[in-house]
């Protein structure tokens, strides 16, 4: 049986990435819990969609894990990316399901463990957006009154990797356009929809929903169309894990995750098991391969390599 977990952490800002504070008895019992081999597993997620008479995937993902594992799995609702890490750091939570540039971040603070890797294919991953009447035709026609938006400052496929495109198109941020942060791909397309920017970068993954009646891609059809596309990324997700996390819980997440993701849960996974791009997973990979996240993100300004 699942128990729902709520949030209890402190945002803080992607360049800051500080240990978060507390007090000696609070890291005691973390480490306490996170050493209990029949604790539960707890999971790390931002939210997907808000429709309550979808299928939500995250729901499903816990049920396949508590399938496979016997174990309970607590979903702890966190609202980014920087979020995950901070959960995961602090020792409240045992793994995080994470995009390419949010996991090369955390494992270069040296306190957070790649547990799982799946490698990029080379299809590109991000798209960059605009309404179907748009007067903008191609990367060509954005000048400094563009308005675009991003998903999240610790987002891959909705920040660093379209930031790289138009970086690659000869536009610099703020300088030949103007950006925005709304909070998220569904805050994005929202924005888009009522006219508030022209343009929003988001995962490949979302224009393949259109016409679906999806909440995570509120659009039909031909109503949107892209200006540009990204390159592939050499790592596609990462299931991330706490440090402390117990030896037979790390085992059984070792040999359950992978028959988890895979095609014939396509079904109940939907957009998790897309971001895994088809490739097959690497268990506890070496840290090199994220070394190339560190040159696309010093273009949007993030050194990951100082960070931790």
């Amino acid at each position: 049986m699942r128990a729902r977990a709520l949030p209890a952490l402190v945002l803080l800002g992607l360049g800051s990435l500080v240990l978060t504070a507390c007090s000696a008895d609070a890291e005691a019992d973390d480490a306490v819990a996170a050493s209990d081999p029949d604790a539960p597993i707890t999971f790390a997620t931002t939210p997907l969609g808000d429709d309550p008479g979808a299928e939500n995937p995250i729901e499903a993902f816990a049920e396949l894990v508590t399938a496979e594992t016997g174990r309970e799995v607590e979903i702890v609702d966190v609202p980014d990316y920087t979020a995950v890490v901070e959960a995961l750091r602090n020792h409240h939570v045992d793994i995080g399901f994470m995009s390419g540039f949010p996991s090369a971040l955390a494992v270069n603070t040296g306190e957070v463990d790649s547990l799982i890797a799946w490698p990029g294919n080379d299809d590109p991953v991000s798209t960059c957006l605009v309404m179907d009447d748009s007067e903008l035709q191609s990367l060509e026609d954005v000048t400094p009154e563009t308005v675009v938006a991003f998903a999240d400052p610790a987002s891959s496929s909705g920040y660093f990797m379209p930031t790289a495109m138009l970086h690659e198109a000869g536009l610099e941020q703020d300088v030949d356009y103007t950006s925005m942060f709304s909070g998220g791909h569904d805050m994005s397309f929202i924005a888009l929809a009522e006219g508030q920017v022209d343009v929003a970068c988001t995962s490949t993954i979302f224009p393949t929903m259109a016409g679906q009646d999806n909440p995570m891609f509120p659009f039909d059809e031909g109503e949107t169309r892209s200006i540009g596309v990204s390159d592939s990324m050499p790592v596609a997700v990462t299931v991330l894990a706490d440090q402390q996390l117990a030896d037979d819980k790390r085992a059984d997440l070792l040999e359950a995750l992978p028959t988890v993701f895979t095609e014939e849960n396509a079904d109940q996974l939907g957009a998790m098991l897309e971001a895994m791009q088809g490739t097959e997973p690497i268990l506890e990979p070496d840290d090199e391969i994220f070394q190339p996240f560190v040159d696309i993100a010093a273009i949007a300004d993030v050194d990951i390599s100082d960070l931790g």
